[in-house]
């Protein structure tokens, strides 16, 4: 019997009363995370009609900018390993979002690129994502959001 897939959610929404945290206001990470889990649950509701994962629409999107990327340049791009890129890269051939072709340029390599669903899906997936950062950069003035990508890049980097 197959199962079924689980939901995660990372953090519940927040509920008025439960502001009195105590020492752990001071921690960064927990702010982080909670932040995160905002983040999620936006996202999750803009995507809900997209059938696709954030890892996904990052897939297509690379796969947009750079035509002919091997596997493993969108791997490195994603900072992923190479067997989760290629479950991605799987999935979005089996909706058939993605070809796989020989590299003109290394024999040894597959090129990836989009199909015109693939195209389709990324234009759908750009509105949503444009829908989710409105609601995310609404809460900064354009100076804080500069500040904030300065900031967490630090952090990933």
């Amino acid at each position: 019997m197959p199962r079924q897939k689980e939901t995660i959610a990372i953090t519940t929404p927040h509920v008025v009363g439960d502001e009195d945290i105590g020492e752990i206001r001071n921690i960064v990470g927990f702010h982080i995370r909670l932040a995160l889990g905002a983040v999620y649950r936006d996202f999750t509701e803009t995507f809900a009609q997209l059938d696709l994962t954030q890892k996904q629409v990052s897939a297509l999107w690379l796969v947009a900018d750079h035509p002919d990327i091997a596997q493993t340049g969108l791997a490195q791009r994603m900072r992923m390993d190479r067997a989760t890129t290629m479950a991605i890269v799987n999935r979005l051939e089996a909706k058939g979002y993605l070809t796989r072709s020989k590299s003109s340029s290394d024999a040894r390599k597959q090129a990836l690129n989009l199909t015109d669903a693939g195209r389709r899906a990324l234009a759908s997936a750009k509105r949503a994502i444009q829908q989710h950062e409105h609601w995310l950069k609404s809460r900064f003035n354009k100076k804080e959001v500069a500040k904030l990508i300065e900031l967490l890049t630090r952090i990933h980097e």
